[in-house]
């Protein structure tokens, strides 16, 4: 007799949730087939299957390989997918423990064989496809098969040897995919922000360097791609760094969004085939797992049948995505050249930009996050129009919801790091080329408004344009101010609004400039 032992609800939980790094997904694979080997026999309602003797997975992961070769992208690319669909069924084992609807020997198996999942063991036998009909069903199943067949192999027994564990009477009890299934999809979601956010804050971080690094930069500012007023290059980059400081704030205020589910719901929120107390002790149980946070949704029914928090989710990812996008976009001006164009600062040369034109580099950084941010936004059309596609009381498409959600967060923490990584840690900046164009710039005029009065500056402007001459020298030139007045206006401090001005001389008329 196997005499593991069970942690109870009231024993901590030891071996907590590891961290998946999103970076090691897996890539496209075969879809797995018996190819001649030595196989076992399983059957199900429509009839009787062949299944690799190896597999963990049966006959209904079966059918789904058959049926849906689509995508062919296994779920196993999303590791915090699987380890979420793991937590929930050890939850209900120990919720069904507990309320006494399973016994404590099939309890304390499929409970040890959620946890070898947990721990990363078993992924790659998470093979349907993450294109799917049926509302989820076949990840489901395909769940329920492998804990089975885990769970009969540490009880001795043979895979497919369901009349000791069964995939749906004992793994699945309790239970329906339409709440198993967005519960974990919500669950895989959390841990995958989790992610995002430390590759977010890190690359905040590293904006927020730059910014210190550049603070005594001069740039002229731009409007509209047109030479504004002076700033900062140092400005510019902290800039960038506050957007993402409220980017991370935002993405982590939808936590929220995620922590109402609808575990114990069964098939549309009436708790048919679950005992009164099962969703309370389920979600305690998940709770402890996870590490998080979650609640049962106060309306079943409706939370069964509504997909809005992974609209809203999705819009989340979808700002953050456009944002980082527009400083991509402006890291590609400001390197722009290097002779012809802004040059003002210089990217990490990551690799030769091209196979006719000798020692081009191109800006291939930002250029891939831009492509990311413009997947992220079309995966948000698709979640709009799967979560508005749901009829009655179940939204079928919750498989294309989490494919899309998944792929963008893993997506944009991939970015997150190369964009850090690759590109914005060691950024330069062209401080000869910076102080040449701000010294030329007529904008810089605008600092001296106040004490030589418009119609000077205006006049001193033109001037500057068809001449191309330096601002301050021409200012002392025309004996409208004294150099020392001059330089210390055009101050970077004064010039980028760190100092303020306030106080000004009496104004000259443009006539004196004649």
């Amino acid at each position: 007799m196997n005499t593991a032992h069970t942690a109870t609800m009231d024993e901590p939980v030891t071996r907590p949730i590891p961290v998946v790094d999103a970076r090691q997904n897996v890539s496209d694979v075969p879809t797995p087939t018996a190819d001649g080997g030595p196989v076992r026999t399983e059957s199900d309602s429509l009839g009787v299957r062949d299944i690799p003797a190896d597999a963990y997975w049966g006959v209904h992961t079966s059918r789904a390989l058959e049926n849906f070769q689509i995508a062919k992208r296994p779920i196993s690319v999303y590791p915090d997918l699987v380890v979420a669909l793991a937590s929930v069924k050890q939850a209900a084992a120990r919720a069904n423990l507990e309320i006494g609807v399973l016994d404590a020997h099939k309890a304390d198996l499929i409970d040890r064989a959620c946890q070898l999942i947990i721990d990363g063991e078993y992924h790659d036998q998470f093979v349907v496809g993450v294109m799917q009909g049926g509302a989820g069903t076949s990840t489901n199943m395909n769940a329920n098969e492998v804990i089975a067949n885990v769970a009969l192999e540490l009880d001795g027994h043979g895979k497919g040897e369901y009349q000791f564990i069964s995939p749906i009477d004992d793994v699945n009890r309790s239970q329906s995919t339409n709440d198993t299934y967005p519960t974990a999809i919500k669950i895989a979601l959390t841990f995958a922000l989790a992610h995002l956010l430390d590759e977010l804050a890190l690359l905040r971080d590293s904006f927020a360097r730059k910014g210190e690094e550049f603070r005594h930069v001069l740039k002229v500012g731009r409007t509209q791609l047109q030479d504004a007023v002076p700033m900062t290059l140092g400005q510019e980059f902290h800039g960038f760094a506050t957007t993402l400081t409220e980017d991370h704030a935002r993405l982590t205020e939808t936590k929220w969004l995620l922590a109402e589910i609808n575990l114990g719901a069964t098939a549309i929120g009436t708790g048919i085939t679950a005992d009164p107390g099962y969703a309370a002790a389920a979600v305690k149980h998940l709770n402890a797992i996870t590490g998080l946070n979650l609640e049962t949704a106060p309306d079943l029914i409706e939370s069964t049948s509504d997909a809005g928090a992974f609209m809203s989710f999705s819009g989340s990812l979808k700002r953050s995505a456009i944002k980082l996008s527009k400083i991509c976009n402006d890291l590609r001006l400001l390197s722009s050249g290097p002779q012809a164009g802004l040059g003002e600062i210089n990217l990490p040369p990551r690799q030769a930009g091209s196979s006719i034109m000798p020692g081009k580099v191109n800006p291939v950084i930002p250029e891939v996050v831009n492509q990311v941010a413009f997947s992220v936004a079309g995966a948000d059309v698709t979640v709009t129009m799967a979560a508005e596609g749901g009829q009655l009381q179940l939204n079928a498409f919750e498989p294309v919801i989490a494919h899309s959600l998944l792929q963008s967060i893993t997506w944009m923490t991939q970015a997150f790091h190369t964009l850090r990584v690759n590109c914005v840690d060691g950024i330069t900046a062209n401080e000869e080329r910076l102080g040449a164009m701000v010294g030329s710039s007529v904008g810089v005029i605008t600092a001296l408004m106040p004490h030589i009065g418009y119609a000077a500056a205006a006049a001193l402007a033109k001037t500057a344009l068809l001449t191309g001459g330096n601002v301050a020298d021409m200012v002392v030139d025309a004996k409208l101010m004294s150099r020392e007045d001059v330089t210390k206006l055009l101050s970077p401090a004064r010039l980028s609004g760190l100092e303020a001005i306030t106080t000004a001389v009496p104004i000259v008329k443009a006539s004196n400039l004649s």
